[in-house]
């Protein structure tokens, strides 16, 4: 029976395609492999993106209804005259058809419309995209660093839920990479808080990014000689101090 090379998991594991069995033992072989887990940063960071939706703004279909009440338009009972019925020409015999040509005129009119504000929405979208994909590259880079340094150090909790927390903190890149798995979506409008434990006095450090249960984020702020790290749910926006008892506490290594 062949063994499978855990290197070659990380793809699979980031897009959840491994069975359970697979799923404890890749992440037992995460604890001591700093490649894994830069490889793994990766993928999550460019899955995230490739999820993420798009939609045309609601100016387009405006634009559009504007541009149909400012083309004359046929009233709906009008019809080619009899004399011109079979005749091939474009203005026929006595160049009545000519009428047609209100139909082409707004048909030409929606067209230039709809795509001058297609045109526009792409621009703006692939800007938006370009900015996104350069903070999600910059943060990447900083999650991998992190996790590929060589005095990265991890420890792994269980949070409420049967959720699954593993922090790794690097003191020469002074920064702390927390990653979930399994975590339930939090309640209406509220959000997953993280915070440094400062000795006893909790420090904001960032919401999580989504309501996605598995993900990997980049703890805002630097350690300062924080001890360990908590989770919480928090209103929409975020709480300068936590307010509801934590999801779960994960002490740092030491």
């Amino acid at each position: 029976m062949s063994v499978i090379d855990p290197h070659t998991l990380a793809a699979a594991y980031a897009l959840h395609a491994l069975p359970p069995d697979e799923v404890d033992a890749f992440e037992t072989h995460l604890d001591s492999c700093g490649p894994c887990r830069q490889e793994v940063a990766e993928f999550l960071a460019t899955a995230a993106q490739l999820t993420a939706p798009a939609a045309p703004p609601p100016s387009l279909k405006q634009s559009v209804l504007d541009q149909i009440a400012k083309v004359p338009q046929e009233p709906a009972h009008a019809s080619r005259p009899p004399e011109l019925q079979g005749s091939t020409g474009w203005l026929g015999r006595s160049g009545r058809w000519a009428s047609g040509a209100g139909r082409w005129t707004l048909a030409a009119c929606l067209a230039a419309a709809a795509l001058g504000g297609v045109a526009t929405w792409q621009h703006q979208e692939a800007r938006d995209a370009r900015e996104q994909a350069n903070q999600a590259r910059a943060q990447a880079d900083q999650v991998a660093a992190v996790l590929a340094a060589p005095d990265a150090k991890t420890r792994a909790a269980a949070l409420s839920g049967g959720a699954r927390g593993v922090v790794v903190t690097s003191e020469s890149q002074n920064r702390a990479v927390f990653t979930v798995s399994g975590l339930d979506a939090p309640p209406g409008d509220k959000v997953y808080e993280m915070w440094f434990n400062d000795r006893g006095t909790m420090r904001a450090a960032g919401l999580l990014e989504s309501r996605s249960g598995d993900q990997t984020v980049l703890m805002d702020g630097t350690l300062q000689g924080a001890t360990g790290m908590g989770l919480t749910i928090e209103p929409a926006g975020g709480s300068r101090t936590p307010t509801l008892p934590p999801v779960g506490l994960i002490e740092f290594p030491a």
